[in-house]
């Protein structure tokens, strides 16, 4: 299948009186993220999902989408940011203020992937969606020679309208079209955002199953849940989710219990399920056949018993610590900040957010510095909690490195 080529019709770019009526976290285009960079030069979005991100940057009520800039100011702002690395950095589409695959906004979507594919990058680049795709647009997507592109379906399965109005059909649809066409794509199920009593009965759970089964991977993952989504909520007479927010997505243990008891019956059964994941980025690796982007081993995040042993990270670790501080003192801040090593925890239970070395960016973060960890409604902690296992020692830091030595030289060692 070729590229459809049609003419372009442009959106508006916003005026500068426009602009500075915007808050200054939307108005920057690049948003340095603990997975990698996100692109987001057009906001605005009709699908008025009740949860959606943009309540957060008091953006909801723009419904037609507009250009903060140009694809080529966009594009040339990314590629020029500090913490981006050639073949390296992830790279996020307008995952933040609008879907990508808006009739008036893939075009733009289009464009921003062919510059950087003719520059030979060989980057991951993720387009998370929630609208119709078509064949064309999967042969648009195909023609891409360099980029790793994924595309990830948002699929809920919430049929109260007034929390999502967008039949989760067309998600559906879109993911089946999107497997089916995939040649140099790869696409992604995304199971979100599941909400205890909303969408986690034993139908729902047989829905994901069977669209699990067209998909190179499976993520799924609780509800993004701060104080401006509840206030929307309780504004519009929604049923409240949960009696506290969080700063991370919620998603309690019982939960998440309930749906991989739910899945280990199905396949014991005989029932086949799509590879699970509780990380974007492990998941992502998966379908792409490599090692998680977040070099990280050990993590736990491949949802079933039975998968982590399939997982390519499980038999190749990320950069060594060295590498690591060597890439974070590299990054602009990396003279000044105060460096810390990133532990690799030995389940889910030992995650938390703080600051950490991103070897995917190469550069040293202090986005996320609460100490805090989340909490639910429930009794049960959502899997994002825990504490980060103590810092490794320098006598530690040495050890790795010679065990990583000797490592790679049992591998060149190794017959053809």
């Amino acid at each position: 299948m070729t590229a459809p080529t049609t003419t372009r019709r442009l959106l508006p770019l916003l005026t500068p009186d426009q602009i500075s009526a915007l808050k200054p976290e939307l108005v920057d285009v690049i948003e340095y993220r603990k997975s990698g960079l996100s692109l987001n030069h057009i906001v605005g979005c009709p699908l008025e999902c009740g949860y959606c991100v943009r309540h957060l940057f008091d953006n909801f009520d723009m419904k037609t989408p507009r250009r903060l800039m140009s694809d080529e100011a966009a594009v040339a702002q990314l590629l020029t940011h500090p913490y981006f690395r050639p073949h390296q950095t992830p790279i996020q589409l307008l995952n933040r203020a609008t879907d990508p695959m808006l009739p008036l906004v893939k075009p733009h979507v289009f464009s921003v992937l062919r510059q950087l594919d003719e520059q030979g990058l060989t980057n991951h680049v993720l387009v998370i969606t929630r609208w119709r795709v078509s064949a064309e647009d999967c042969a648009a997507l195909n023609s891409f020679k360099n980029l790793r592109l994924t595309i990830l379906v948002t699929h809920s399965g919430i049929d109260n309208p007034a929390i999502e109005p967008v039949n989760s059909t067309y998600a559906a649809d879109s993911l089946r079209m999107l497997y089916e066409h995939a040649e140099r794509y790869r696409t992604v199920l995304y199971w979100r955002p599941i909400v205890p009593g909303l969408n986690d009965c034993a139908e729902h759970i047989e829905r994901a199953r069977e669209l699990s089964l067209h998909a190179h991977a499976t993520v799924f993952t609780g509800l993004f849940f701060r104080e401006e989504i509840a206030a929307y909520y309780q504004g519009n007479g929604l049923p409240m989710p949960y009696e506290d927010t969080a700063r991370r997505k919620i998603m309690p243990e019982d939960a998440e219990t309930r749906i991989l008891d739910t899945i280990k019956a199905a396949e014991q059964s005989g029932a086949p399920w799509g590879t699970l994941f509780r990380k974007t980025s492990c998941g992502v690796a998966f379908a792409h056949g490599g090692a998680t982007t977040t070099a990280t081993t050990g993590c736990g995040s491949c949802a079933t018993s039975a998968r982590p042993a399939r997982s390519p990270c499980a038999r190749r670790h990320g950069p060594s610590p060295i590498r690591s501080r060597s890439a974070a003192r590299r990054a602009p801040l990396g003279q000044s900040a105060t460096l810390r090593s990133t532990t690799v925890p030995s389940s889910w239970r030992d995650w938390t957010s703080r600051p950490a070395t991103s070897c995917s960016t190469g550069s040293a973060t202090s986005a996320t510095t609460a100490t805090n960890l989340t909490s639910t409604a429930s009794t049960a902690g959502p899997p994002s909690a825990g504490r980060r296992r103590t810092d490794p020692t320098l006598h530690e830091l040495r050890l790795l490195a010679r065990a990583a030595r000797r490592r790679r030289r049992g591998q060149r060692n190794q017959p053809a």
